[in-house]
């Protein structure tokens, strides 16, 4: 095979060793025609055949042929052959020439970091807006206050009707036997605080179950009819058991002249579920207790309960002397708890917690029809300050009794009423 570059004829190779020569000498190093970089190199003498003409005595240099046409071998400067210029027939943009990549561009951090931030972002508010329409769908709106009738002032800052009951909704056999709820029909009203958000400290206030208070007129949540007020006192948890939730709110408003701007009400069942998917709530108990009838059996200090725990303590008020304050005392202490535990960071933050407690909260939750997930987030944050010695929680002031009803001291809850309304300090104690 004829490995010589086209254009050179026999006479141009010389008598030269190998490829066919049949010189005795051995040829030099192959070399190409080029274009000469520097000045031509003199003629040669003559009647001297044209010889390569070596710079540096090495066979290395630049080379004339017989029409005085040099060029530079490349061989001491590291080019290969067909090298030369770029746009030349043998360079990389002529033709026949081969590309060669360029340096590696250095990477656009810049911009990297920009795109990267774009897309956490929208994932982020892709993900929270999916959230909130998902929450916002699950809440029980069904009761509605524009029943409620006679209504006090709107004062500052924002009151919650937080309300317990026992209802047993959605609870098969097993679990009303596990939880030692029992099987009663209806559903009756085990806890009740009114929970005052304002600028100037959050207040929780426990309203005892056996409160002695009036039943006002009021328009029925069913039949819409209207039912005269005739003086008669009953115990608090009577209004709710009468004519539901509206009722109850009309009672309160009607006995404290406070008015209640949203209503929150949770069931046996939900409870627990919540406090099982917060992974239990952390409490400290400052004296042993047992309530066969509610299925307590705890012991003195720190300790975290299940639900199932959870529910016993926040019922049990056969083991006490004075039942319904230190029942309503255990409530406020855990329901603070609870929402601190619900409102931390190892919960919002985590989707493995965040969403089965959201999911159990919201589907156990009955609220009224204006309430938003802006106005529950309010209140459980409210309810996590008052844990963390950020508020006020007491219960309302008692004087007395009177016919196995607790009635309320009348001059202290007017003092404590007036401060809610106009947003103050709180400087009413409660029993």
């Amino acid at each position: 095979m004829n490995d010589w570059p086209e254009g050179w004829s026999g006479n141009d190779r010389g008598n030269r060793y190998g490829s066919g020569s049949a010189g005795a000498q051995p040829e030099s190093a192959r070399v190409m025609r080029q274009v000469r970089r520097g000045p031509a190199a003199p003629p040669q003498g003559a009647g001297v055949p044209p010889q390569p003409s070596y710079v540096n005595g090495q066979g290395h240099g630049d080379y004339t042929d017989a029409r005085g046409s040099g060029y530079d071998s490349g061989y001491s400067t590291g080019q290969v052959y067909g090298g030369g210029d770029p746009g030349g027939p043998g360079g990389p943009g002529g033709p026949g020439g081969t590309a060669t990549r360029g340096p590696r561009p250095a990477p656009n951090w810049r911009r990297r970091v920009k795109w990267t931030a774009i897309t956490v972002v929208t994932v982020l508010v892709v993900t929270s807006v999916s959230t909130y329409f998902w929450a916002d769908s699950k809440l029980r709106r069904e009761v509605d206050l524009a029943k409620v009738i006679d209504r006090p002032e709107a004062g500052d800052g924002t009151n919650y009707l937080i309300v317990g009951s026992d209802s047993r909704e959605g609870m098969s056999a097993a679990e009303k036997k596990e939880l030692h709820t029992g099987s009663a029909e209806g559903k009756r009203t085990d806890s009740m605080m009114i929970l005052h958000v304002g600028s100037n400290g959050d207040t929780l206030v426990s309203l005892p179950r056996d409160s002695d208070v009036e039943i006002p007129s009021f328009v029925g949540s069913e039949s819409g009819k209207t039912y005269k007020g005739t003086g008669r006192h009953v115990k608090l948890n009577a209004a709710y058991a009468e004519d539901g939730p509206e009722l109850l709110v009309r009672t309160v408003e009607f006995n404290t002249n406070l008015r209640i701007d949203h209503y929150v009400e949770i069931g046996f069942a939900g409870f627990a579920k919540i406090v099982d998917a917060v992974g239990g709530v952390e409490i400290t108990i400052d004296k042993a207790f047992k309530d066969k009838y509610s299925g307590a059996d705890f012991q003195a200090g720190k300790q975290k309960l299940n639900g199932e725990e959870a529910l016993a303590f926040v019922r049990t008020r056969h083991a006490f002397a004075a039942s319904d304050l230190e029942r309503t005392k255990n409530q406020q202490k855990f329901l603070a708890a609870l929402a601190h535990e619900v409102a931390t960071p190892s919960t919002v933050l985590n989707p493995f917690k965040l969403y089965p407690t959201l999911g159990a909260g919201l589907d156990s939750l009955i609220v009224d029809k204006d309430m938003g997930l802006y106005d529950l987030g309010s209140m459980f944050f409210a309810m996590k300050g008052v844990n963390g010695g950020d508020g006020t929680s007491m219960n309302m002031p008692i004087s007395g009794s009177s016919g196995g009803n607790l009635v309320w001291d009348k001059a202290k809850v007017k003092q404590l009423v007036s401060e809610l309304n106009n947003d103050e300090k709180v400087t009413v104690s409660g029993n």
